[in-house]
């Protein structure tokens, strides 16, 4: 079974930074282009970021562009999104996603595109 561990949430004041972490294992990680979705409070999960297996093709919602940024390092099976400049609507919870194909190159912009984890690390941006 998928196993994706997401930790580096907290609470950070508005224009602070945090960087999250997603760990995988029981795939092969660096064959699957992979992403992170997000769920506000009281709304429906949104598409935050993607990227392709090899990590050099990246895509963003238009809600987080120039501000977070997705990147991965195969050698270690580790996803992780920089998120910067962070506002009181960035608050949610942080998933990390695999998406159902491994398609070289391809980076999926859809939930549809992707499996997500469960668990999640939670993002609180508060003064």
């Amino acid at each position: 079974e998928v196993q994706l561990v997401e930790s580096g949430g907290g609470l950070v004041q508005p224009g602070g930074s945090l960087k999250l972490s997603c760990a995988a294992s029981r795939f092969t990680f660096s064959t699957y282009p992979m992403g992170w979705v997000r769920q506000a409070p009281g709304k429906g999960l949104e598409w935050v970021a993607g990227i392709n297996s090899g990590g050099d093709n990246t895509k963003y919602a238009d809600s987080v562009k120039g501000r977070f940024t997705i990147s991965r390092d195969n050698a270690k099976n580790t996803l992780y999104l920089q998120l910067n400049s962070l506002e009181p609507e960035d608050t949610a919870d942080y998933y990390c996603a695999k998406a159902k194909v491994p398609l070289r190159g391809y980076v999926g912009t859809s939930l549809g595109n992707y499996d997500y984890s469960t668990q999640g690390t939670r993002v609180t941006v508060s003064s």
